[in-house]
């Protein structure tokens, strides 16, 4: 993974046909996703659970792209290395999710990923103003993890805020709920780079109309980047 802040879409796979997921992998990176966004829940840190390790392990034998995933679980250390072996390129860990965020970035580093910090919305961006040196990601929430389709949050002033801290250091900030072709330009013009987008990707779509999802790809990055 080469550091650019080009506009990158990481389609959300929780929105997916969870039948068919290869397949449904193979038809968005074909279709123009940048990234595939994989989120983990456990049902005690949101109140959600998805997938764990074998599963992730699963999905990387699809994925050409980069493997972009989200642990909204509690505690995080003891899995890190899980998430490294089942293929991880990123790992993102929620500042709120145990005491010691230096100490879980450093760990995802020493594993071999890309270390990511989520922020819940009702979480200040100052939180995580001392590990931006040790961080690659930080994935700003708009709305509260564990359910897709949730009605966006605006974020706004807190990623203008990010994108001043950051200066010239190479960190993405991404933005992880309520990504459609009207908000993901609000996001964009503050600073962000990397979209997820689950509905909003994977509506009117299926494995055998994938077109549907590349017109959607295609409808935020255009909005996304005409925000520029």
């Amino acid at each position: 993974m080469t550091f650019d802040r080009s506009i990158k879409i990481a389609p959300s796979i929780l929105s997916a046909d969870f039948a068919d997921f290869g397949r449904e992998i193979q038809a968005i990176e074909a279709q123009g996703a940048d990234w595939v966004h994989v989120d983990v829940m456990d049902g005690h840190f949101v109140p959600n659970l998805t997938f764990g390790p074998p599963a992730v392990a699963a999905f990387r034998k699809h994925v050409k792209t980069v493997m972009d995933v989200h642990l909204m679980i509690s505690p995080v250390d003891s899995y890190i290395d899980a998430y490294a072996q089942a293929g991880a390129d990123v790992l993102t860990a929620h500042v709120e999710a145990g005491p010691h965020i230096h100490r879980t970035m450093q760990a995802i580093r020493a594993a071999g990923m890309k270390s990511g910090v989520a922020v819940n919305p009702g979480t200040p961006i100052e939180a995580i103003e001392h590990i931006l040196d040790i961080t690659d990601l930080v994935c700003i929430m708009t709305v509260n993890p564990g359910f897709g389709g949730q009605k966006y949050i605006d974020m706004t002033a807190k990623v203008r805020k990010l994108r001043a801290m950051i200066g010239d250091r190479p960190v993405h900030i991404e933005i992880d709920g309520g990504m459609d072709p009207k908000t993901a330009p609000l996001m964009a013009a503050a600073g962000a780079d990397v979209f997820v987008a689950g509905s909003a990707v994977f509506k009117g779509g299926s494995v055998s109309t994938p077109e549907v999802y590349g017109a959607n790809i295609a409808a935020i990055r255009a909005a996304a980047t005409a925000a520029l």
